[in-house]
């Protein structure tokens, strides 16, 4: 058996209303194919191009090793050259990815290749990330501390998304005092007979290619694999509901630090226990 996804809905273009009113207010994924072509950074971005500007730049990487207690939040498991990371891309499968690279930090110069799109929402323009990853490179499943809505723009080769909603959270194996869910369920080949509940859990899908945008509505839970080798730059304006914003809240100045505070004085013993919970939680609720 595989998961239950439907493929996200595709758009060539769309107007500001269209996104407002089709989209944003009934909170639903979408994928705007042809809305960046105007932008230097569609005909300008590619893995040759990151190179050369910013090739001398160190960069962290993150692979798909489990959470260690010992390890803080999104602390990066290698660093290595831009210029080097590009030619370890283009050298093979690598499971090591740039996760959360802040462009207008790191390299401001790229601010000039492309602009802030007016889709009605505030956009928090001090935060473009750049994400990247090599073939069959993967991120697990999660949702994003501050629950945002996020703007995925992505650049070079294939990238495969499935997202779930915050309500089917309860099929999902989430661990608890935290934003993901069990590390050891594969989401591309899931084992519907370990996890069962999966079964029940109704996602979307969709492949994104050079230019396209894919909407992340509020608080969705995202997994990401990189099919070929690339890259994204994700903008975000944040969360609108008023019980996304609280929990975005509490997540950055509560969980995370309550979490982090359990780790020191519980060691793996910590990380054991929330993954067990996890599994226990689930089932109680689903009764499978």
């Amino acid at each position: 058996m595989k998961l239950n996804l439907e493929q996200i809905p595709r758009e060539k273009t769309l107007t500001k209303r269209e996104f407002i009113q089709n989209y944003f207010k009934p909170q639903k994924p979408v994928v705007i194919e042809r809305f960046i072509e105007d932008w230097p950074a569609y005909s300008k971005w590619n893995l040759e191009y990151m190179k050369d500007v910013a090739g001398d730049k160190i960069v962290p990487l993150y692979d798909d090793r489990p959470v260690k207690h010992d390890e803080g939040f999104n602390e990066p498991h290698a660093k290595m050259q831009m210029s080097d990371y590009v030619d370890l891309l283009k050298s093979g499968p690598t499971r090591y990815r740039i996760f959360l690279w802040n462009i207008l930090k790191e390299v401001p110069e790229l601010q000039q290749d492309f602009t802030y799109p007016d889709f009605g929402l505030k956009l928090m323009k001090g935060l473009p990330m750049l994400f990247f990853g090599g073939e069959d490179s993967y991120t697990f499943m999660h949702y994003d501390i501050d629950l945002a809505n996020i703007f995925h723009f992505h650049f070079e080769g294939k990238k495969q998304c499935i997202l779930f909603s915050q309500s089917e959270t309860k099929y999902l194996y989430k661990v608890p005092h935290s934003l993901i869910t069990r590390e050891d369920i594969d989401f591309d080949r899931p084992d519907l007979e370990k996890w069962p509940a999966l079964k029940h859990a109704k996602g979307h899908i969709a492949d994104l290619e050079h230019g396209n945008v894919l909407y992340i509505p509020e608080g969705y839970w995202h997994y990401m694999k990189y099919v070929t080798p690339g890259f994204s730059m994700s903008l975000r304006s944040i969360a609108k509901k008023p019980q996304n914003l609280s929990r975005a809240v509490y997540n950055i100045f509560v969980m995370r630090h309550f979490d982090n505070l359990m780790r020191k004085w519980k060691g793996q013993q910590w990380i054991d226990w929330k993954n067990e919970q996890a599994v226990l939680r689930t089932q109680k609720l689903v009764q499978v």
